[in-house]
């Protein structure tokens, strides 16, 4: 056993030799390919459709292999089509020829406007390439070339595909292809020629038809008929009568300011040169056969004017200058900036006189009030003005970056009140706390996170773009901004109210930047209303200005109204706008030795309701409907109360991050508590003091009725009667509302501790304003500047009426949402937005390019006109649109007077002038030939001229079966080539 063992382990070393070269397992690899991915054997499909090339979907699949260490990539091309049943044909496919032969005789799909050149060259359906995998790489000798092949035609062979399989040789941009198809006792070669220059007798279709037929050497006398199609290329590119309408923005006028301010609320748009740089006509003659026309090199049958088939196409401009999208594209490179707003206007302007008062001011604000967030009441300001000084001295009005008339023009664009005498009262705020009219519009604000499009913050962004464009880059957004704090500053300090903010708390559906604007507009109207509230009445003369106003307030909302609202209002209790706007109850709170005086007699009354009761009841509003106090009958008084403090989104952020820190323990939940029941006690104290000898019962009927709850019970005497309890949550022991309402004094709103302190609040807004860069203001109005190229390009394409154009918009709307609702969207996909709105502005310009061509405004046959339209906007979306009619349809004729003009132009300026029209002159004309060679010399020489020629013939011997044979030849100026497909029997030869 053991002498048996030994040679049984020498087996392991046994080496395989079946696959020993490099170029063997080549080929194995090749063939593992083809067979993951089922390309073997015979499939048929459907007859190809005609256009299913341009309309159907093409897939490809790839792979890596190597050669050695050289590495290939094989890429399976196809075209998706529905799967036929195989049942049936079994029996019938041993004799078929290969799919890709059938397809090579198929006229269906010639000169596919969009397809792989394999695909236009030979007409297939599916094929396989094998192509250096690296871009550098390239195969250049003959011998690998062959070797190449000769591993495709093996790999065939031993698989049975019948895909075709092609190989790439030479360099890349060449596109030269070799390939094979084997099919039962049938091959395919498929050949290629390249050349720079082409020889002369090729360049007809004599010369081509010999080519072919000596190519093929067909053992045949009488050769079957040659089918062709040919179609010549046309390329108009001189455009001289048509001007380009779009005329560049005059700058000169904006800065003379001769336009008027309104200039700048609006944004350009279109492109500055034109955006279709060429027009391409193709003219096919689709089936001819060999006898039927003549073209050698002394004459042609071939004249565009009686091709059976026209089909334009349109070259676009590369990255044509469009305005709007530069716009836009140099406001988002703000974002990038680094530099603060003094760094770019000279450093020197914040510097001594700043630092000082800085200081003095920091002693004082600790002296007077230690304040939490350190903000010094009069730094900012007096910084900003030395600011402003020190720029006007170190450089003179002349040199600052903004043009004096742009800035006063700018301005007064921006605050329309400062031109009038007077300067604002209270109904400056603009009314646009109402929706605009257009719902769409209206949303678009809240979906991009920007402001109003008729708000002072829209209005800032497009400014600052158009400065930014025009009238000093950077330096001038700088300015402005700087001129733009100066301004709040002033506002704020004359009690002036901002114009273009809707009134009330910060809209935080809007930006950050528009939120802080009416957050000072809110302090702007605490401050002015205690201002005058200060004026009108001293403080012995309270109780009757508050009856007065309470009597003003019911006559505007009625009991029942508010009692509605109250209702509604459900949990949170009273609407806070459900009494009078007018702002005059409010007062400057008392200090705190005068509130001492005025509640001495009160608190030490203050045993319980029936001590309660014989104080005098103060701030009361107007009676709520017929409700009564539950235990004197007195009527219920609504109480004046103080509004909760309006909070931007960052506040409220600090302030949700405050409450999560205080933890879940019992005392930090108590804290937590006592900071969010600020408001609800300041109700508490107003309530109190406007019905004295009330209960916390009553409270809760007016503030949160739902807290309530009344049911009918029988009493002692058998009568129904209504009998209420506070709700379970009410009774909870040591709840919130019974400790603050044992904690709450009979105090009316005007001598309670403020809610609102709104000098910090406006101060901390100016704060925020000065501090902001030109990048972080550029981040704040970018929405709004792409809701507004976004409102300017629909506002253009509803004038155009491009469907294809609609739905990029919506897209654009979809996309901008998602990605500017987050705080700090990421640059590349604002990158994107903006982008997206490049293109549908330079669609929109191509659209009235054409128009402005093809005169659609000039018909004046309506039915003309609308074909017009149609054949412009499928031009737009489609890669080649045919022309009805060819020559002679509407759309055709226009081309060709196109072409004429263009080729009388090349040939002389002046001779243009006095000629006559090419129809005249072809009436005119006399004998056919002389005719025929003038009207060729309406079109240029063609461009690009193709030539298929198909036929079907017995090789290599006469009883050899008819296999299809093809050819392909294009030729331009600099490029010539010819590509074969020529079968041959390898059963009979």
């Amino acid at each position: 056993m053991a002498a048996d063992s030994e040679p049984e382990s020498e087996v392991f070393e046994i080496t395989d030799f079946t696959t020993a070269s490099e170029w063997e397992r080549f080929i194995s690899k090749v063939e593992e390919v083809l067979n993951d991915w089922k390309l073997i054997g015979n499939s048929l499909g459907k007859p190809l459709e005609k256009g299913i090339f341009t309309s159907g979907t093409w897939e490809e699949k790839s792979d890596e292999i190597s050669f050695a260490d050289f590495k290939f990539s094989v890429t399976h091309h196809y075209l998706v089509q529905e799967s036929t049943d195989k049942e049936g044909k079994d029996e019938v496919l041993e004799d078929v020829i290969p799919q890709s032969m059938q397809d090579l005789l198929c006229m269906n799909n010639d000169f596919p406007p969009r397809a792989h050149c394999l695909v236009r060259w030979y007409g297939l359906r599916e094929f396989v390439v094998i192509a250096p995998a690296a871009n550098n790489d390239a195969v250049l000798s003959e011998s690998k070339c062959n070797l190449l092949l000769s591993s495709v035609s093996i790999a065939l062979g031993n698989t049975g595909c019948q895909v075709p399989l092609f190989v790439q040789i030479h360099h890349k941009w060449r596109r030269m292809y070799v390939g094979e198809c084997q099919g039962p006792g049938v091959r395919t070669d498929f050949e290629m020629v390249h050349l720079r220059k082409v020889p002369n007798q090729y360049t007809h279709l004599s010369g081509l038809l010999d080519i072919f037929k000596s190519k093929i050497g067909c053992p045949l006398t009488p050769l079957p008929p040659v089918n062709i199609a040919i179609r010549f290329t046309y390329v108009l590119q001189d455009w001289q009568q048509y001007f380009w309408p779009q005329q560049p923005p005059d700058i000169d006028a904006l800065v003379g300011g001769e336009v008027g301010g309104l200039e700048f609320g609006k944004l350009p748009f279109g492109a500055c040169e034109d955006p279709i740089s060429e027009l391409h006509l193709a003219t096919t003659w689709p089936h001819l056969t060999e006898g039927i026309i003549v073209d050698n090199d002394v004459y042609s049958d071939l004249d565009p004017m009686q091709a059976p088939h026209w089909s334009v196409r349109v070259r676009k401009a590369d990255n044509p200058q469009c305005l709007l999208g530069d716009f836009v594209t140099e406001f988002f490179k703000i974002c990038r900036r680094k530099e603060s707003t003094d760094e770019i206007l000279g450093r020197s302007t914040f510097e001594e006189e700043g630092r000082e008062i800085a200081d003095i001011t920091h002693a004082l604000s600790k002296l007077t009030e230690p304040a939490p967030v350190p903000i010094h009441k009069l730094s900012v300001s007096n910084m900003v003005h030395t600011a402003k000084k020190k720029i006007r001295k170190h450089r003179g009005v002349e040199e600052s970056p903004l043009n004096n008339d742009v800035l006063n023009t700018i301005l007064l664009f921006l605050f329309p009140d400062a031109a009038s005498e007077k300067p604002l009262d209270g109904t400056s705020s603009t009314d646009n706390s109402n929706p605009p009219l257009e719902s769409e519009e209206y949303n678009l604000y809240n979906q991009f996170k920007s402001a109003p499009s008729d708000s002072l913050t829209y209005k800032l962004a497009l400014c600052l773009c158009m400065i930014n464009f025009y009238h000093g880059g950077l330096k001038g957004v700088a300015h402005l901004w700087q001129e733009f704090v100066l301004e709040m500053r002033f506002r704020w300090e004359n009690n002036f109210l901002i114009p273009g903010l809707a009134s009330g708390p910060p809209d935080l559906r809007c930006c950050l930047l528009h939120q802080k604007l009416q957050m000072l507009n809110c302090c702007i109207e605490r401050k002015k209303a205690r201002d005058e509230g200060r004026k009108t009445s001293p403080s012995d003369n309270v109780t009757n200005t508050y009856s007065g106003d309470a009597g003003k307030s019911g006559d505007q909302l009625g009991p029942d109204n508010l009692r509605e609202a109250d209702k509604d209002k459900g949990e949170v209790g009273k609407s806070w706008d459900s009494w009078s706007d007018s702002e005059e109850e409010f007062f400057e709170c008392l200090s705190d030795t005068e509130e001492l005086k005025g509640n001495g007699q009160e608190s030490g009354k203050k045993g319980g309701p029936k001590e309660m009761a014989s104080l005098k009841p103060e701030g009361r509003l107007h009676q709520h409907g017929k409700l009564t106090l539950l235990h004197n009958g007195e009527p219920l008084y609504i109480p004046v109360t103080q509004e909760p403090a309006p909070m931007t989104e960052d506040l409220l952020e600090e302030q949700s991050e405050v409450l999560a820190k205080l933890g879940t323990s019992a005392e930090g939940a108590h804290l937590r508590a006592r900071m969010q029941s600020a408001c609800l006690l300041s109700d508490m104290e107003s309530f109190k003091a406007a019905n004295p000898g009330c209960f916390l019962e009553d409270f809760v009927r007016w503030y949160s009725p739902r807290d309530y709850i009344e049911e009918e019970v029988v009493d002692e005497k058998g009568n129904m009667v209504l009998k209420g309890e506070l709700s379970a949550r009410m009774k909870i022991p040591s709840n919130m509302w019974v400790e603050a309402w044992e904690t709450a004094k009979p105090i009316p709103a005007r001598r309670q501790r403020r809610l609102f302190d709104d000098t910090r609040e406006a101060e901390k807004v100016l704060h925020y304003l000065a501090v902001q860069k030109p990048a972080d203001l550029a981040r704040h109005l970018l929405p709004c500047v792409i809701h507004a190229a976004v409102l300017k390009v629909k506002e253009e394409e509803s004038l155009e009426n491009i469907s294809s154009v609609k739905k990029i918009i919506k897209q654009i709307i979809s996309h901008s949402s998602k990605v500017l609702h987050f705080p700090n969207p990421e640059d590349k996909k604002l990158e994107e937005i903006i982008h997206q709105i490049t293109n549908v502005e330079a669609i929109i310009a191509r659209a009235r390019s054409l128009k402005a061509k093809f005169g659609t405004e000039k018909c004046e046959q309506e039915e003309e006109k609308e074909d017009l339209e149609r054949f412009v906007s499928c031009l737009l979306e489609q890669p080649e649109v045919l022309v009805i009619g060819a020559g002679r349809g509407h759309a055709g004729r226009i081309i060709h007077k196109l072409f004429v003009n263009a080729q009388r132009l090349t040939e002389s300026s002046d001779e243009a002038a006095t000629m006559t029209p090419a129809e005249e002159e072809l009436k005119r004309m006399g004998p056919p030939e002389e005719k025929r060679q003038n009207l060729a010399a309406d079109f240029p020489p063609p461009a690009g001229r193709e030539l298929i020629l198909r036929t079907a013939v017995p090789r290599p011997a006469p009883y050899s079966r008819a296999l299809p044979q093809r050819m392909y030849s294009v030729l331009t100026k600099e490029d010539f080539r010819l590509a074969g497909a020529f079968s041959s029997d390898t059963s009979f030869f």
